[in-house]
């Protein structure tokens, strides 16, 4: 047999192998599935929690997303990245994931877009405006970076785009890309959950009533199963609740109410508490533009002590704050209204990294008073939101006053930074009657007391009004919680506020995937103006350089070769 019959018969070999092991190798993979994120933060890596979520679906989810079109390359960044975590969902889910990219703008005509940009409007889909450079000058262009996910028969939004005031369009995509996966589980957690916890909004210590309260309602009821309850000195008032919010009381909580929540904390409830120590008359400061803020007697002071927090009988001052209108015309001339920064309305811009504040838009509080933390043994404190670094607490009496808009804003007098406005509180919390009972109703099996909690949680806000969605009158309609019809700008009230709920009954541990970070490297735009040429020479001459190379070092290889 002749040398280039068996190098044939060899290569014949090797090729029959190489198709029999990649034949194998599929086989198997049928059966094994793995996928290699190579990513240094894991982008691509789904949680253990959105896994066993998307496994035990036995149905599928259809998600319409309408982020399709001719639009910057930062939004088709947000559509490609969007369009990888569906495709990543539907192979943990076993296909039961199904989606399509829709155009909202693709129809010519104009009235039959508006009709469709006004139904996306009411199913919850909340649009951008965007300014499109084109030759002629700039154009305006509505796109909706949002998603309807639809799950046997019922829909929900998602909204891709995360707005933060202050933050970059940069900072902003990114956030938005952060939050996909959580984003996504929640709405198929939410669509497919078959029993729902059920919370309670207290009655009976004048808290805000059903209609100053309904935005908020409505959106937890999407996800919860939402109640008033009035406890009424009754053992079994809270009975089958995961939580109870406690929103905006003026009335004193009587031993046998306090007793009663104190031991639904013990048995592992939790409590979202939204508390204004000093009361504002808004009739007085609007009839007489002035008026005294002085302390509640709401009686909880020693139960927030027990748990781990102090709610000061103070008022915090900001001069980050939103604005009012304010007559400044002298008496008798004709009203001239002006916009003036209000010290008592904060805008606090929320830092921290944990998942209930992590990319959050601006919130805004209204004569909210300071926080400060008790050493309590066992209990883990973290704070949710600070005033910022120009800011001051007033002790009370407080003079609030409209007149007060006149006066300069020097940062010297702010002098008291980083007010706590809202903590939240986990552990094993001890009962406020702990050693404070006879020994016949302690040992009562009708009341069965519990002196040492389970696990459980409650975040302790400053602010009443934080929760209050403002009404229409005329129309007896609520507006938008976070709504501020002065300015028309809408603040992160509602999302904080639905965060601090999704935290205090998850269970599975899903929104510890929004604190998941992915590091935004950008280009030094300086830099990439100083250095655009040398760059595109090298990107575009060295490998051309590097190919012209090969061939001279191949040729001259091959006559050396063939001429020996």
């Amino acid at each position: 047999m002749t040398k280039n019959k068996r190098n044939k018969k060899r290569d014949i070999v090797a090729l029959g192998l190489a198709i029999a092991l990649l034949i194998m190798i599929n086989y198997i993979g049928s059966f094994v599935f793995h996928r290699f994120d190579l990513t240094t933060e894991k982008r691509y890596t789904l949680s253990d929690v959105t896994k066993d979520l998307l496994k035990n679906l036995d149905d599928v989810i259809y998600v319409k997303v309408y982020l399709e079109g001719d639009f910057p390359a930062g939004f088709k960044r947000l559509r490609n990245e969007t369009k990888e975590m569906l495709d990543e969902f539907r192979t943990y889910s076993n296909n039961n994931i199904e989606y399509e990219f829709i155009n909202p703008s693709e129809n010519p005509d104009k009235k039959q877009q508006n009709e469709v940009y006004k139904q996306l409007y009411d199913k919850g889909l909340q649009p951008t405006n965007l300014e499109v450079k084109e030759e002629s000058g700039t154009t305006q262009q509505i796109i909706f970076p949002a998603c309807l996910v639809s799950y046997r028969g019922h829909e929900l939004p998602w909204q891709l785009l995360k707005t933060q005031m202050g933050s970059s369009p940069e900072s902003q995509l990114n956030n938005s890309i952060q939050s996909l996966e959580y984003e996504f589980a929640s709405c198929i957690r939410n669509l497919s959950v078959v029993s729902r916890p059920q919370i309670g909004f207290l009655d009976g210590h004048d808290e805000l009533d059903t209609l100053a309260v309904q935005d908020i309602a409505d959106a937890l009821n999407e996800f919860y199963s939402v109640k008033r309850v009035t406890i009424n000195e009754q053992l079994n008032a809270l009975k089958g609740l995961d939580a109870i919010i406690v929103a905006k009381p003026d009335s004193s909580f009587t031993d046998k109410d306090k007793f009663i929540i104190d031991q639904f904390i013990m048995r592992g409830g939790k409590a979202l508490w939204l508390i204004d120590p000093l009361y504002t008359s808004p009739d007085s400061l609007r009839r007489n533009g002035g008026t005294l803020a002085v302390p509640y007697n709401l009686r909880l002071d020693d139960m927030f002590f027990k748990y781990g927090v102090r709610v000061n009988a103070d008022m915090i001052a900001d001069i980050q704050s939103s604005v009012i209108p304010v007559n400044v015309a002298m008496r008798g001339q004709p009203a001239n209204i002006q916009m003036k920064p209000w010290i008592f309305s904060p805008l606090i811009m929320p830092t921290g990294s944990h998942p209930i504040v992590k990319n959050l838009d601006v919130v805004k509080v209204d004569f909210a008073a300071s926080l400060d933390t008790i050493a309590v043994k066992g209990i883990k404190k973290t704070i949710l939101l600070q005033s910022s670094k120009f800011s001051k607490a007033i002790l009370s009496p407080v003079r609030v006053d409209l007149r007060m808009v006149n006066m300069p804003l020097d940062e010297k007098r702010f002098d008291n930074p980083y007010r706590n406005i809202a903590v939240l509180l986990e552990g094993e919390f001890e009962s406020l009657y702990k050693n404070h009972l006879s020994p016949k109703i302690a040992k009562d099996s009708a009341i069965d007391f519990k002196e040492n909690g389970k696990k459980s949680k409650m975040i302790v806000i400053s602010d009443g009004d934080m929760i209050r969605n403002d009404i229409d009158y005329r129309s007896r309609k609520k507006l938008p919680l976070g709504y501020d019809k002065y300015t028309n700008q809408t603040y992160g009230n509602k999302n904080f506020i639905l965060n601090c709920v999704n935290y205090l009954c998850d269970d599975s541990g899903l929104i510890s995937v929004r604190a998941r970070e992915l590091t935004l490297r950008l280009l030094d735009k300086k830099k990439l103006k100083n250095e655009r040429l040398k760059w595109q020479m090298i990107n575009t001459g060295l490998p051309l350089l590097l190919l012209v190379v090969f061939g001279v070092v191949y040729n001259i290889r091959r006559k050396r070769k063939y001429s020996s």
